[in-house]
């Protein structure tokens, strides 16, 4: 009677550990952790890994992890990638997607950029990719030389979407799907259009690059275009405030002064004639569209109505072109006098 209670009780001890062993391997035991994914770097080792599974609050101690890991080979298949972790599994469900290599997908959102610095930097929040490799990419002529582009003209490369790839892509895969989709992007509708402007592709592109500075107004978006190409054809300088503040890299500027007009770069478009030597921002489709649709005018001028609805007023010559701009100077000094007197009231 007495060996049975004590075997009875040796097997209870063993079903209670079994069950305990059981629970550390199989059971919800991973945290949430302070982030949401786990980044595993390429050439990273186990120990990398378990370190930042430790540092990231996924587990608390490293012994059952270190065990399931050791029992499914994962120390010498470690696979580089995104992976999400959620709060709730198991360490064997961990080790069984860490060892898979079945990462998270990651969407590269490109909407306005203005330089390569900030597309390096937005490419560097999401990729393995730092923003100095990304950069050194980007303005090295040899690297862009397979995608008909230069340093000056990357962004034309560069159609404002949504991209998937996966968190370990390379730099030069990164830039290959951008140019894949921008040669997708120019189909023969848009290049058809393109050639009755007598314009490239990447010439139209600087052109919507500055007509998406100057004006949020889709409905004046063609109208401006014409302006500029207007000039162009009569052998005028362009003459647009956006590329003054983009050669001086000050994108607060509210207001160009003339002093600012001397600013020496080769996209100051008041010092130099035709376009500049690369776009000052990244259009949306829809402005490029718009130039594409530009239509025919013998408009020369334009400035901002001084209604400051953020329409434009159009003019073919510049003595209507003055007229209008002292009616907006007048609107805007109004404007700026009713604020001052509201605020010294207060």
């Amino acid at each position: 009677m007495k060996t049975g209670k004590i075997i009875a009780a040796i097997l209870f001890i063993v079903i209670l550990f079994a069950g305990f062993i059981a629970w550390q391997i199989f059971g919800p035991t991973v945290n949430g952790g302070d982030k949401k994914f786990l980044c595993i770097r390429s050439n990273s080792n186990y120990t990398q890994v378990k370190d930042s599974l430790l540092a990231d609050g996924y587990i608390n101690k490293a012994l059952w992890l270190d065990k399931v890991a050791n029992y499914a080979d994962y120390p010498t298949n470690v696979k580089p990638g995104k992976y999400k972790i959620t709060k709730g599994m198991s360490v064997y469900s961990l080790i069984k997607k860490l060892r898979s290599g079945k990462q998270e997908s990651v969407n590269l959102v490109i909407t306005k950029l203005r330089t390569r610095e900030d597309l390096a930097k937005r490419i560097s929040r999401s990729f393995e990719v730092d923003s100095t490799s990304a950069i050194n990419f980007l303005s090295n002529n040899d690297s862009l030389l397979p995608f008909n582009v230069d340093s000056n003209t990357v962004l034309t490369a560069v159609i404002p979407n949504t991209y998937t790839y996966f968190w370990t892509t390379p730099m030069d895969d990164i830039f290959q799907k951008l140019f894949k989709e921008e040669e997708k992007f120019w189909n023969d509708e848009r290049t058809e259009k393109a050639k009755r402007h007598l314009l490239s592709e990447k010439q139209i592109y600087i052109i919507a690059s500055i007509v998406e500075e100057e004006t949020n107004m889709q409905d004046d978006k063609g109208k401006i275009a014409s302006v500029y190409m207007n000039r162009l054809d009569k052998g005028m300088r362009l003459g647009a405030d956006p590329t003054v503040k983009f050669a001086m890299k000050d994108f607060g500027l509210k207001r160009i002064y003339h002093k600012h007009l001397e600013f020496d770069s080769p996209y100051n478009t008041y010092r130099n004639s035709g376009l500049p030597p690369g776009p000052i921002c990244t259009p949306s489709i829809k402005t490029i569209d718009a130039v594409l649709d530009a239509p025919k005018t013998d408009y020369l001028f334009f400035v901002a109505r001084a209604d400051l609805s953020g329409h434009s007023d159009f003019a073919t010559n510049y003595t209507q072109h003055l007229i209008y701009a002292k009616a907006y100077q007048n609107a805007l000094n109004e404007l700026i006098k009713r604020k001052q007197e509201k605020e010294a009231a207060q």
